[in-house]
């Protein structure tokens, strides 16, 4: 079957292959421009007839153009659309996974082609993608209360009220809605767990790579008043909503660049990320991994993280090379860190290069302590709790192809063959790697459908002694360990737990600045 009714009219998709069946591009909201421009997302207007539903609908405002994904145009507008990958099977009430990209809130989509979910619906699922607002449209500050900071987030609470309205006429269970994503994704759907709006929407949580912090409202009004400067138009109501979404994407790019050249721009200067949630006490009440756990959803929580993300911002040059000793003392003061730690990665890396031991770091700041500290306090409000982590490695002619910052996203999607993703993980896949990815896909799809990927989970007890718990042997922890890692043979990513426990007498909250 590929026509299906919804609440605002019928769509049909198109079949891809396997009895599997894409219905895409489909609005959950009316475009956010116009009269509507940053403002809270409404409801989408219904049509007569059949909407033929068989390619992705525009994507946000930006920059980027990321191969294989239509390109944003000035004048597009009609943003705010989903696609459901279905088995066309409309009687039956599989568990549902909602998917939101990442992209630093600034660029992606949901038709970038390693989000192709054919492979998860063969393995039971429901799988929906979707598109949010980004960059000032979605997440900048303007200075007044009747524009809502985090547009982006109402945009993704706006889509899951869709799911829970119109899944079940494509075979899905509403009362069985598992939200995933990764990287921006990932700390949206943290920011999900802890937003009451968006309580009952969703059952479990799956996050890969979180980011943190997000951003205060100090911040995020510095960030308006830099773009609206850019933008040559006053940082306010009229000078902003006056500005064109060029201008503004325009402008963004323009801030970012400054930065990057800007050593006095502190933290800022380093790896420039503009937008992102923002703490503004109401939708968002603090930074998720500031909000006491037993305030944030009751669900069940998969979390992942690679254990060399930073390598790929190394490798794609959004980030500072930091080649000095002199440079990486700079690095450590402009976050906060304190010397100790600095010191316990040059002797947990003793012949690693200054670049390195600073993209460990990095990384391990950004992604892996937010991600790692986020899982451990909600096993500790007694909430079921997984840990894993994604450490696959290669060597080929061309060197070492890292287990870095959006690697593990083809194996979990199944999509390892595309030739778009080479670069993301080294090559051709081997069979080891198909193998690897059958296993990622089957716990996301048994975590989705029990809240059991098929590992221990997290106990409130584990936080303290968990790093020297991460059992294994060769390739992938033992069943009997309570941290999953992902990699194939010849990896042991069970050494970790060692860069762990460097920090484990940081004050993290103020690492971030």
């Amino acid at each position: 079957m590929d026509l299906f009714v919804t609440g605002n009219g019928q769509v049909r998709g198109r079949r891809v292959g396997g009895g599997v069946v894409a219905v895409l591009g489909v609005p959950y909201a009316a475009p956010p421009f116009g009269g509507d421009r940053f403002k809270a997302p409404r409801a989408a207007d219904g049509w007569r007839g059949v909407r033929e539903c068989v390619s992705f609908g525009t994507i946000a405002p930006q920059s980027a153009v990321l191969p294989g994904t239509p390109a944003w145009s000035p004048g597009d507008e009609d943003v705010l659309s989903l696609n459901v990958w279905t088995g066309g099977d409309v009687d039956g009430r599989r568990p549902v996974l909602v998917w939101i990209h990442g992209g630093a809130y600034t660029f992606g989509s949901s038709a970038q082609p390693d989000f192709d979910a054919t492979a998860l619906v063969e393995a039971g699922l429901v799988v929906v993608t979707l598109n949010y607002r980004l960059g000032f449209e979605g997440f900048g500050h303007l200075p007044d209360p009747t524009y809502p900071d985090n547009r982006g987030l109402l945009d993704q609470i706006a889509a899951l009220e869709w799911v829970r309205d119109n899944i079940a006429a494509f075979g899905g269970d509403p009362a069985n809605v598992t939200v995933a994503g990764q990287s921006a994704g990932a700390t949206s759907v943290a920011c999900l767990t802890v937003a009451k709006r968006a309580r009952g929407l969703f059952h479990r949580a799956i996050a890969h790579s979180l980011v943190g912090p997000v951003y205060s409202r100090r911040l995020a009004a510095v960030t308006t008043r830099l773009v609206a400067d850019a933008a040559g138009v006053p940082a306010t109501v009229e000078g902003l909503t006056g500005a064109s979404p060029y201008d503004l994407v325009r402008a963004s790019d323009q801030v970012v660049a400054h930065l990057r050249e800007d050593p006095s721009a502190g933290a800022r200067h380093y790896d420039p990320v503009l937008y992102g949630p923002v703490a503004d006490g109401d939708l968002l009440p603090a930074d998720p991994l500031a909000v006491d756990p037993a305030d944030r959803a009751e669900v069940d929580l998969l979390v992942c993280h690679a254990t060399e993300e930073f390598w790929l911002l190394d490798a794609v040059g959004s980030s500072k090379k930091v080649t000095t000793e002199a440079q990486l003392n700079t690095f450590a003061r402009d976050f906060g860190l304190p010397d100790r730690l600095v010191a316990a990665y040059r002797a947990l890396m003793p012949d690693a290069s200054v670049l390195d031991v600073y993209l460990a770091i990095y990384g391990d700041m950004s992604f892996a302590e937010y991600s790692s500290r986020f899982a451990e306090r909600h096993a500790r409000a007694g909430r079921r709790t997984y840990l894993s982590r994604f450490a696959r490695r290669r060597v080929t002619e061309g060197g070492v192809v890292h287990p870095w910052h959006c690697a593990d996203i083809p194996f979990v999607f199944g999509t390892l063959d595309l030739p778009e993703l080479a670069f993301l993980i080294g090559g051709p896949p081997s069979a080891e790697d198909h193998e690897l990815s059958r296993r990622m896909i089957r716990a996301w799809a048994d975590f989705a459908a029990t809240g059991d990927p098929g590992w221990q989970p997290l106990g409130a007890a584990d936080e303290a002694g968990r790093a020297a718990g991460e059992a294994g042997t060769g390739a992938e922890a033992s069943e009997a360990g309570t941290v999953r890692i992902w990699a194939t043979g010849g990896t042991d990513g069970t050494t970790y737990g060692a860069f762990r426990a460097a920090w484990r007498t940081v004050d993290y909250a103020v690492v971030h600045p």
